[in-house]
């Protein structure tokens, strides 16, 4: 008797052994298998997509144009008309596109940035509200080009079809507003609605 009550514990351990094991191994199969498929899905999660095509194409600063389809692409229209204290009032008209905040990434988002504003090809200010106010005396007598081209948040130039998004109208500046304040350069804040008649042609979209 005693001997046969001992060998009981002995049989029911060796039995039961290799099952519990088994039980451990696939345990652990599983949650290295799940681990795994977590990671590559994180990983696929953090690639986001480029925007748009980098041209080799620059403008007159070097910056890389960023080449976009024509659908949905940001438009912009330029209004340029003078106030009653020689001045000139600025208007940017926007299409599929929002100015960016001072402080925002520096990273290419679809359909946002700053617009630039440029007189004769040179440029004045970086615009981040649609509304500029060119001082009195800084238009000499005569015509000028004033333009406005769009930029992504990286300093790319938005572009479609290898040409840049931008406006030009023409203005003509009198004696009398060209010398109300001589040597004064561009400066100051954005302005509210222009006053006065508009002067030149404005080029790039209607308001939408």
């Amino acid at each position: 008797m005693p001997g046969r009550c001992s060998s009981v514990p002995i049989m029911s351990w060796t039995r039961t052994l290799p099952a519990a094991l088994a039980v451990c191994v696939l345990l652990l199969a599983g949650s290295v298998g799940c681990g795994s498929s977590g990671a590559r899905d994180g990983g696929n999660a953090a690639s986001p997509a480029p925007v748009g095509k980098v041209l080799d194409h620059t403008d007159g600063d070097g910056r890389h144009y960023r080449e976009v389809a024509k659908k949905g692409a940001p438009e912009v229209g330029v209004e340029v008309q003078p106030d009653a204290h020689g001045g000139w009032d600025v208007r940017v008209k926007l299409a599929r596109f929002r100015l960016s905040p001072t402080g925002t990434p520096r990273e290419a988002v679809t359909g946002r940035g700053i617009a630039r504003l440029y007189v004769d090809s040179r440029w004045v200010v970086d615009l981040r509200s649609p509304s500029y106010r060119i001082p009195a005396g800084y238009l000499p007598h005569g015509t000028h080009e004033v333009t406005v081209r769009l930029y992504a948040d990286d300093a790319t130039v938005w572009a479609v079809e290898g040409r840049a998004v931008e406006a030009t109208a023409d203005v003509t500046a009198s004696e009398q507003s060209a010398a109300a304040s001589p040597g004064v350069s561009p400066g100051g804040s954005p302005t509210g609605s222009p006053s006065g008649a508009p002067t030149g042609s404005p080029s790039g979209p209607p308001s939408s």
